[in-house]
């Protein structure tokens, strides 16, 4: 008996320590784990070209992230004192890789790597990570599941950039997942999170809430150039309305706007604002673009909107959709998306090759042409 159990363990831990076949490289913004790592983010964020221009942003980049980082720092104290992003990630990262490692053999061992842009984990040093573990098949996956050349677009050139820097080319095949708005799971799993928080309104006013689908809004600049993220975020909204076989009215809105430029609207606010002067009193705010809880909801949702907002507008009950964070059917989602792209041996999706039809930024065309030509087998 004593045996058996040392083979068992020797078994574990030699499975614990294999090098990884499949590397899955989990992008996302990320968020700041402690008060002290604020401004560190905010830097990256107001740096990066990739999200907005601003001029001689390598001046006032730097004088918009000191200036706001009191602000911000104040915020996350009120959550906790830093981003939970990291701790979900990790998460859903660690249920997906358990159920490819059953689901795909040929492609095993997977190993999950966390790619934040602005904050540790940073995607860079990942991709050093995953070169140094030997990872022969790499997958860029991004945790957004609708595209934005702001968000997975920065992520993917960050990539690239890594490699053209430094004049290498990948020991890894590279591909990428950069889209994902309407997984059939990913859409369960807001239709199962919307229908348990309706179930906890009144059940005389259940049939007249309203659903607020919010969303991470983009400037119209970004917009006209032919970004092809509220399209995709519609997308997803009706998918899910039509999965809960479209049981109350529902809108999508839009949050997050910073600055005095036009930005993709209405306003998550703005609309709360405006349905409670018409009598909508009962609201369920659904973040439909985020697969975690961060600063939008807990502090933008959860206190500005749903607590201090909502009593100076007099709405009666408003709730928020609790976020994928641990769901088990989300981590599904993840394995079954990494497992039916690495079947598909496509480096990644036709529209990736599409660059907006008024972009200027031609770091976005090489990164493009970077993930098509990979040669994966």
């Amino acid at each position: 008996m004593v045996c058996w159990l040392d083979a068992q363990l020797d078994a574990s831990i030699s499975s614990s320590i294999r090098k990884p076949k499949t590397g899955i490289l989990m992008l996302n913004m990320g968020g700041p784990e402690k008060l002290e790592d604020v401004h560190d983010f905010l830097l990256r964020l107001f740096m990066d070209t990739d999200l907005m221009k601003l001029p001689v942003q390598n001046k006032l980049g730097p004088f918009i992230a000191k200036r706001r980082t009191p602000k911000i720092q104040e915020q996350y104290s009120k959550i906790g004192g830093g981003s939970p992003i990291k701790h979900w990630t990790s998460m859903q990262g660690e249920g997906m890789v358990r159920l490819l490692d059953d689901l795909s053999p040929d492609t095993a061992p997977h190993k999950f790597y966390i790619g934040f842009r602005y904050v540790n984990p940073l995607t860079e040093d990942a991709i050093e990570e995953m070169e140094r573990d030997g990872v022969e098949r790499a997958v860029a996956f991004t945790q957004y599941p609708q595209y934005s050349c702001s968000t997975t677009g920065s992520s993917l050139n960050a990539i690239y950039r890594y490699y053209s820097n430094r004049g290498d080319r990948p020991k890894m095949r590279w591909s990428v997942i950069d889209r994902w708005p309407t997984h059939p799971l990913l859409v369960e799993c807001f239709s199962e999170h919307i229908r348990n928080e309706l179930l906890k309104f009144p059940d005389d006013k259940r049939e007249d809430v309203v659903i607020l689908f919010s969303a991470h809004s983009l400037p119209m600049a970004v917009v006209n150039r032919g970004d092809p993220y509220p399209q995709e975020v519609g997308a997803t909204v009706q998918r899910v309305m039509e999965r809960l076989g479209h049981c109350n009215p529902y809108r999508l809105v839009w949050q997050s706007r910073v600055g005095p430029m036009p930005w993709l609207g209405p306003q998550t606010d703005e609309v709360i604002k405006g349905l409670s002067e018409r009598g909508k009193k009962n609201l369920l705010l659904v973040p439909i673009a985020f697969t975690s809880d961060h600063i939008e909801t807990l502090h933008e949702l959860d206190i500005e909107y749903a607590q201090v907002l909502a009593e100076e507008c007099g709405v009666e009950n408003i709730r928020r959709a609790e976020s994928l964070n641990g769901n088990p059917l989300f981590m599904k989602a993840l394995a079954d998306l990494v497992q039916s792209h690495l079947k598909s041996n496509e480096p990644c999706s036709r529209q990736l090759t599409l660059r907006c039809p008024l972009c200027t930024n031609p770091t976005c065309g090489q990164t493009k042409a970077f993930f098509a030509s990979q040669k994966l087998s």
